[in-house]
């Protein structure tokens, strides 16, 4: 029992893990404060037991006799086999459980979502709708929807990432904005249509406790709700080249309205009306 407890309290107690800056972050982190609660009650176990072996069952000085000849204790094997099964059984269950909450099972159940991502990407990448029964629609790639992705894109931010080698490029598609770094606003849903032009990246915010691979020819949709205002980096967590470690970006999460500053400061200034008027009467100014 005071094994236990002791694993109970490191694992509540002990925080290893980055600062939490999404909605998705508490709900991995209970899953790793079971997880570490666990792994220290089995390494305090197992390591207090040979140490307390080494000590108690030393040879004396002066013994030299055989060991007692022990080849075998069933219920000894039961035990240490059926307690890990056990472990293993309910880490797997508990997993796949919050795999599912944060959205990691979308692209196998919800094949609306599915449907509905490929449709967007499609549009926003030709200069029209394709209708649903020709050629180019049918040949859409699959998309994958990743983590949080849901379906429901009322009231989220759609953003395109394009990742290549070195480098995520951001796209607004609703001002035409394109950036180096990620801007998004606090407490907002944001939908990231993810491509790689060339091998495979992926996308990875440590605080957020995002990690999403980005494969080409292959679509990938990963949604998040930022929940804490600040800068934090965007690793590329996969093996893509000679220069892979420098592969990074920020992620900047803004309060409303400093996000919205930042949108009109940098959207693509709108023409007037007198400079619509003066081209349109000098075609070739």
């Amino acid at each position: 029992m005071v094994l236990v407890l002791v694993g109970l309290w490191v694992g509540q107690n002990v925080q290893l893990l980055p600062v939490d800056a999404s909605s998705n972050a508490p709900v991995y982190d209970s899953l790793f404060q079971v997880l570490f609660s666990i792994g220290t009650i089995l390494f305090i176990g197992i390591v207090g037991l040979v140490v307390f072996s080494l000590v108690r069952f030393r040879r004396r000085p002066g013994d030299l006799a055989d060991g007692v000849a022990i080849e075998g204790n069933l219920p000894l094997e039961i035990v240490w086999t059926a307690i890990p099964a056990i472990v293993v059984l309910f880490v797997g269950i508990y997993s796949y459980d919050i795999y599912e909450r944060m959205g990691g099972m979308v692209s196998l159940n919800d094949h609306s979502a599915m449907h509905h991502s490929a449709a967007v990407m499609q549009a926003s990448n030709s200069s029209g709708p394709a209708s649903p029964g020709s050629d180019t629609a049918s040949s859409e790639p699959r998309v994958w929807a990743g983590i949080g992705s849901s379906g429901n894109t009322e009231g989220t931010l759609p953003v395109e990432v394009t990742a290549m080698q070195f480098a995520f490029i951001f796209h607004y598609p609703d001002g035409d904005i394109t950036s180096g770094e990620l801007h998004v606003p606090i407490n907002q849903p944001v939908e990231l249509r993810m491509k790689a032009n060339d091998v495979i990246h992926a996308f990875w915010v440590p605080q957020f406790r995002l990690k999403q691979d980005v494969i080409p020819g292959q679509p990938t949709v990963l949604s998040f709700t930022a929940t804490r205002a600040g800068s934090y980096p965007i690793i590329c967590a996969e093996l893509c080249g000679p220069y892979h470690g420098g592969m990074r970006s920020t992620v900047v999460v803004h309060e409303e309205d400093a996000y919205n500053q930042w949108f009109e400061k940098n959207a693509p200034a709108k023409p007037t009306p007198a400079t619509v008027a003066n081209v349109s009467l000098n075609p070739t100014a």
